[in-house]
């Protein structure tokens, strides 16, 4: 993941909510795509937990296996 600030292009940091610039403070929300197919994954949130299901196939994705991108 090489994610930079749009605003001051430093190199982004991924919190447990969004992408953080430690420079400049800007946030952006972070999208979860599946590691196999590369699609935008569905976030199923419920009794705190947060699970990511793929609807082209691939059924239920682990947090370890997501790919997150601005």
């Amino acid at each position: 993941m090489n994610q930079r600030c749009e605003a001051c292009d430093f190199p982004l940091t991924l919190t447990d909510s969004d992408f953080c610039c430690e420079r400049c403070s800007a946030h952006y929300v972070p999208q979860a795509y599946c590691p196999e197919c590369h699609q935008p994954l569905q976030v199923l949130k419920a009794c705190g937990a947060t699970d990511y299901f793929c609807t082209h196939g691939h059924g239920l994705i682990s947090k370890k296996r997501v790919e997150f991108s601005r």
